[in-house]
């Protein structure tokens, strides 16, 4: 998988395994004795969700979010995403909300004095400003994953010890 060239902001793949939930959770409990202090782990029911260690944690650290399904024939469906840590995940998602509510906001308030015949002008600069900090946002979440690629790579080794 290449996360340098994927456009995706939160990478994601999917497989087959030939194990059941059972043994992959009994694999994900012996990969997790061994490799405690290089990652963290969390599970609950069919999820499991990977990190990078506490002492090699950046910013910009990935998580991996691995979902189980179980097929009639035995084999189990896993999907996978890659995403940035909760917290970072959740106010970059509120700056988003915030610039786009704004702009609409300015928009609004740009085409009611448009149809008064009033000057507009500040309203349009910040609108065009708001796009500029969107734009920032999003290359800045470019930024960010490219420089947790390495740690998305050891994360998905990690995976594929665990669902392998």
């Amino acid at each position: 998988m290449d996360f340098d060239k994927n456009i995706k902001l939160r990478p994601k793949f999917e497989q087959f395994s030939p194990k059941t939930i059972d043994e992959i959770k009994l694999s994900y409990e012996k990969v997790k004795t061994f490799e405690s202090e290089d990652f963290k782990f969390k599970d609950a029911g069919n999820h499991i969700w990977l990190g990078v260690g506490l002492f090699r944690r950046e910013y910009w650290s990935p998580s991996l979010h691995i979902e189980l399904d179980m097929y009639e024939d035995g084999r189990t469906y896993v999907k996978g995403m890659f995403g940035p840590d909760p917290v970072l995940w959740f106010i970059f998602l509120a700056m988003h909300f915030i610039v786009g509510g704004l702009f609409i906001l300015f928009g609004i308030i740009a085409y009611s004095k448009w149809t008064f015949s009033q000057s507009n002008e500040f309203d349009l600069v910040v609108m065009f400003a708001l796009l500029n900090a969107w734009l920032l946002l999003y290359f800045i979440a470019r930024l960010n994953r490219k420089k947790g690629a390495t740690q998305m790579r050891e994360l998905l080794s990690l995976a594929n010890k665990i669902i392998a």
